[in-house]
């Protein structure tokens, strides 16, 4: 088994933010690294949305704990090691106090004091706390709120806070055991620890959203491995594919992704077995359009239920009205879900201010039918499926020229409505912003495979006629696309066409995702690859999102020259589509070098930074993780190096693995096809053995295949 090894050099680090975050989906938890928080930073203790905590202190005799470490084994529990500050009479403290905490619908705290001295401890415990029950875009920018401060009330064995609003009512119930005495912002509890013994209790924080009450996943009457969240992460382990490789930083990589993943699937208590994901933590848990999709295409080898979860979900929630405010409009798939509303906003829970979501809606429901489910639901699904398909020429295509285009009805919604979302995310070669309404080439190669999932659709129903249908609109599509989208004199595609149908000039990796979909015609594919992996844009970690040749560059912006894992992931894919196998592979080690220079894990973003320039990636402040598409980008990379493309409704599966030689030979086990469970084995010569194949399921090109039982 061949090693791969990287020069030694000491890591560049990136602020830290000195805190950790506890998930557990759409609830979570920021507090620092001694479990306090702090109600002036962003931390808390979030609710669908809302801060129900936005201060919690431990204090020993009045003062605060030292921090010593954090032990963290579940993306929604921690042990935060601290001890109580020494006495003046002593050098160093004699009590420690382990701060373990679950999130889950609510939060439990379990203290645990124990006394290193051979003599009895009294101390005073107190807990310093309140709730301002702030929206999550106040806490995230840091805004006050707007709203009346809420109420608190002490009774004798909880303390209650209390909102009521003309939008809704908030409540965070706070229990102790005997020991502990309530009054308003505060709980004390006067206690001795026995001689080199302990001393526990615990705190249990429980939530009410309008009246409904959140059942805690953690109860303290409940034993821990019995509770939902650690049954379902079980599962999910059991569940999920396992890589042994001749490169253990791989194998680790997917470990983790799939733990972040894991900790960012949503479950609906009135749909259970309905799964669902998050896009990112903090500020992203919830469901969105694009980023929910995009994971769960990526996610398709790991568990294609998070696929079909999403599109139900989003299939619940598509427009079926014309809503300026909020953008909705018939058949259009939302940008994303979010639990009220800054008290100043007022925009509604619902936004639909995406131009990318709904074709993309269309391409994962035609790509879930490849992978065999769906036989007792997806019939329903064709109807959301047309819907969609109906909205790009009744409302994405705004002007009847063929290309959908986006421009926000107020001046409240997003001004840019493709995955560069940023104010100024969409510039031409000069730095000069483009005007809406804009039509980006990305999203016109997300149509392209919408109309072909549909054909392919069309097929799986015996619809001839909507088989030629579908593919002359996509044939229709990519020749226009080509025609006005191609910069001859440069040798890429322009970004996008501007509200006068210029060509935005920027070089940028938008169209990788056009080699990605397939809609770049073959005589220009090698240009596009060529610019993509010059040294303007492949910075020997993964493709920048704006080339350092244009003006508006900026390693360290949001969208303008920085490093998004998934974007790398869909280009790697797109490469390896149109045959670059040497150019895939080389970005692809490139990003999984940088997820081990990263601790070995892929956050949402990196600055734009040459490989040569450090010797590891330099984070981004404010970067998400775990992040979803991020985490889940290694496994579409996976899939692209193993060029693994089922179609369950031809019993076909297609797999031709070009697997870097660094990588060593590989196995996968537990890959999800149809109802089977796939054992996959790509040997250092290239040579592949697949075990446990679906029934007449026949595999090309021609491999060894050895079926289950």
């Amino acid at each position: 088994m061949s090693a791969w090894t990287f020069e030694e050099r000491p890591p560049v680090v990136g602020p830290s933010g000195a805190g950790v975050t506890l998930v557990d989906g759409s609830c979570f938890c920021i507090s620092a690294i001694n479990g306090d928080i702090d109600a002036s930073s962003p931390q808390g203790l979030f609710y669908r949305d809302t801060r129900f905590l936005s201060s919690w202190r431990v204090l020993v005799n009045g003062s605060a704990l030292e921090p010593l470490g954090v032990e963290r084994s579940e993306p929604f529990a921690a042990t935060f090691v601290t001890r109580a500050r020494p006495t003046p009479d002593r050098d160093d403290s004699t009590l420690l106090v382990n701060r373990r905490r679950f999130v889950g619908n609510g939060m439990r705290e379990d203290l645990v004091l124990s006394n290193l001295t051979s003599e009895p401890s009294a101390c005073t415990l107190s807990i310093e706390l309140d709730a301002d029950f702030a929206h999550i875009f106040e806490v995230k920018e840091q805004h006050a709120t707007q709203r009346p401060a809420p109420s608190a009330h002490a009774g004798e064995d909880h303390l209650r806070y209390l909102a009521k609003w003309s939008d809704g009512e908030r409540e965070l119930f706070v229990h102790g055991d005997d020991s502990a005495i309530f009054s308003e912002g505060r709980i004390v509890i006067q206690l001795v620890v026995p001689p080199k013994g302990q001393w526990s209790t615990s705190v249990q924080l429980e939530v009410v959203l309008d009246g409904v009450k959140a059942e805690p996943h953690f109860a303290v009457s409940r034993p821990l491995h019995h509770s939902e969240p650690v049954v379902r992460l079980r599962s999910w382990r059991q569940r999920s594919p396992s890589i042994a490789s001749g490169n253990d930083a791989l194998a680790s990589i997917v470990s983790t992704a799939v733990e972040d993943l894991g900790s960012l699937r949503m479950f609906d208590a009135k749909v259970p077995d309905r799964v669902t994901v998050a896009a990112g933590s903090p500020w992203f848990m919830t469901l969105f359009g694009r980023d929910s999709i995009l994971t769960s295409w990526m996610t398709l080898l790991v568990d294609p239920s998070i696929a079909a979860g999403t599109l139900r979900a989003l299939a619940e929630l598509q427009g079926v009205k014309e809503d300026r405010l909020t953008e909705e409009e018939p058949g259009r798939i939302l940008h994303e879900v979010r639990w009220g509303a800054p008290y100043s906003e007022g925009i509604g829970d619902v936004y639909y201010g995406t131009a990318d979501a709904t074709p993309l809606f269309v391409m994962l429901a035609a790509e879930l039918r490849k992978w065999g489910l769906g036989d007792d639901w997806f019939p329903a699904m064709v109807e959301h499926v047309d819907r969609a398909l109906s909205w790009t020429d009744d409302y994405g295509d705004r002007d009847g020229d063929g290309f959908v285009e986006y421009k926000r009805a107020t001046d409240r919604g997003l001004l840019h409505q493709g995955w560069k979302d940023s104010f100024d995310g969409v510039t031409f070669a000069s730095g000069r912003a483009a005007e809406p309404p804009i039509a980006l080439c990305e999203v016109q190669g997300y149509v392209y495979a919408a109309y072909l999932g549909r054909a392919q659709l069309a097929a799986e129903a015996g619809d001839q006629q909507g088989v030629e249908h579908w593919t002359k609109r996509a044939s229709s599509l990519k020749r226009a696309f080509n025609e006005s989208f191609w910069l001859p004199d440069q040798g890429w595609f322009a970004l996008a066409l501007d509200a006068e149908k210029t060509p935005v000039d920027a070089l940028a990796s938008n169209m990788g995702h056009c080699l990605w979909t397939g809609i770049v015609d073959d005589d220009k594919a090698s240009q596009v690859v060529e610019r993509l992996m010059s040294p303007e844009m492949f910075t020997g970690w993964g493709i920048r999102t704006l080339a350092s040749s244009m003006d508006a560059f900026n390693p360290v912006s949001y969208h303008n020259g920085s490093v998004w894992p998934h974007d790398t992931a869909v280009v790697i894919a797109g490469l390896m589509r149109y045959g670059f196998v040497e150019e895939a592979q080389r970005v692809a080690l490139g990003l999984i070098e940088a997820a081990v220079r990263m601790g070995g894990k892929l956050p949402e973003l990196f600055c734009g930074f040459d490989k040569a320039e450090y010797g590891s990636p330099i984070a981004y402040p404010t970067s998400c993780s775990p992040q979803a598409w991020s985490a889940a980008s290694i496994f579409l990379v996976l899939r692209a190096l193993l060029r693994f493309e089922p179609s369950m409704q031809t019993k076909a599966l297609s797999i031709d693995p070009h697997f870097p030689s660094e990588l060593g030979r590989l196995s996968i086990e537990n890959v999800p096809l149809g109802h089977s469970r796939l054992t996959i084995e790509v040997g250092e010569s290239g040579a592949v053995h697949i075990r446990g194949l679906p029934p007449g399921v026949r595999t090309a090109p021609s491999v060894g295949v050895e079926y289950s039982a």
